[in-house]
């Protein structure tokens, strides 16, 4: 009795284990599945996403600084202020810039009135021109009609003289005979001298005529003399007629450009004295004011700048390992350290260079020494429009970007 006991105690004794490892096993099997399980899942969920924890908040950051020479009157604005565009920011004295401004003002119109005077003077010139032409030309036909009388005076003056020589031949010749019938006292001295007279008075005649021949030759030549004169003065007009007319247009000219000089001084001393109230090109926030009153600046001078706010983006770092399946267009959650919360974007563009190739000293990998190293790119990201707290970003601030590449 006792021994059936007994062999019943062992045989539970002996079987009680068996279950127990069972049991471990189930469970061991069970957190081995859930680990595959949570290791796929977190493998998966992280191909379809790039993170980087080196990015931050970029934006536009406007230098404003002076145009002109000049000693600050009023500063309006002061570090972090908000300013819109076309808010008053800097004022100079502007009193020394309206006094060049009134005088370039004056020059200016002696400029117009020394212009609006040189008009007339080339249709004046060319009018000139005509006339002196025109006088040339008649001055010109009346010394040919002169010309053209005296030859015709000489003409006739040879005419008479060959007429007086012919009268005076036969007058000689009636003498010659007279005398050797006078000789012969063959005709009456009274007849004889009146030959003689006759033939006297031809010789006369014919001296009278070639004098008046000579005189009407010296009246041709000089008429000749002054045709040539006048045509000579026709040449000369009309080769100085363009000339004059050019010098009157090159006046013209110089008296516009003069006009235009004085112009382009004017509108710059305009400029100058609107240079002198120095307005917010952009919406932002006031940084880095040096600007203080009283205080001579400098052309080009930087007095303060302005971060504009309204136009932001993240600058994401990713490794160049992780811009496989990166491009434009992508979904992306951005985690705000300092708003302790995330914001949607997008991203925006691709990076052109590494960030180390833009630096002041970038790596020269031709030494000799290289060692690979794995390259940052810059890639931006557009935070969507209408999102609450977006006006508390400020450029700088760091974000953890996770872009969704699937």
């Amino acid at each position: 009795m006792s021994i059936e006991l007994g062999s019943e105690k062992d045989g539970v004794t002996d079987q009680a284990p068996v279950p127990r490892r069972r049991m471990n096993r189930g469970a061991l099997l069970g957190m081995l599945t859930v680990v595959i399980v949570l290791t796929s899942a977190w493998y998966f969920l992280s191909r379809g996403t790039e993170e980087t924890d080196d990015a931050q908040v970029d934006g536009h950051l406007v230098p404003i600084a002076s145009r002109i020479d000049g000693t600050i009157k009023v500063v309006s604005v002061d570090d972090n202020q908000i300013v819109r565009a076309g808010d008053t920011l800097v004022e100079l004295d502007p009193r020394d810039y309206k006094v060049a401004l009134d005088q370039a003002k004056a020059q200016y119109d002696q400029a117009n009135a020394q212009l609006s005077a040189a008009g007339p003077n080339l249709p004046m010139t060319r009018i000139a021109n005509q006339s002196d032409l025109t006088s040339g030309a008649a001055q010109v036909s009346a010394a040919e009609a002169s010309v053209a009388a005296a030859r015709q005076d000489l003409a006739v003056a040879g005419a008479r003289l060959k007429e007086s020589q012919a009268v005076n031949e036969r007058a000689q010749a009636n003498l010659q005979r007279y005398q050797t019938l006078f000789d012969k006292h063959e005709v009456s001295h009274a007849d004889y001298d009146q030959y003689k007279a006759t033939a006297d008075a031809q010789v006369q005649t014919v001296a009278g005529n070639q004098a008046a021949v000579s005189s009407a030759e010296q009246i041709v030549d000089q008429r000749l003399a002054q045709l040539a004169q006048e045509k000579s003065k026709l040449q000369q007009s009309q080769s100085s007629a363009p000339l004059r007319v050019a010098i009157r247009d090159a006046d013209i000219k110089t008296q516009r450009a003069s006009a235009e000089a004085a112009q382009a001084a004017y509108e710059k001393a305009n400029l100058n004295v609107s240079y002198n109230r120095i307005v917010a090109p952009v919406n932002g926030v006031v940084t880095q004011r040096s600007a203080e009153p009283g205080a001579r600046v400098s052309s080009g001078q930087q007095l303060l700048m302005i971060v504009q706010t309204d136009d932001l983006w993240i600058t994401a770092n990713f490794k160049e390992t992780q811009l496989a399946r990166m491009h434009p267009g992508q979904r992306v959650e951005v985690v705000v350290d300092a708003l302790h919360k995330s914001l949607s974007g997008t991203v925006e563009s691709m990076p052109a260079v590494t960030g180390s190739r833009t630096s002041v000293l970038p790596p020269e990998n031709a030494t000799g020494n290289y060692v690979k190293v794995i390259q940052r790119m810059p890639v931006r990201i557009r935070l969507n429009p209408g999102q609450k707290d977006l006006d508390k970003l400020r450029p700088g601030m760091s974000v953890e970007p996770k872009v969704y590449v699937e």
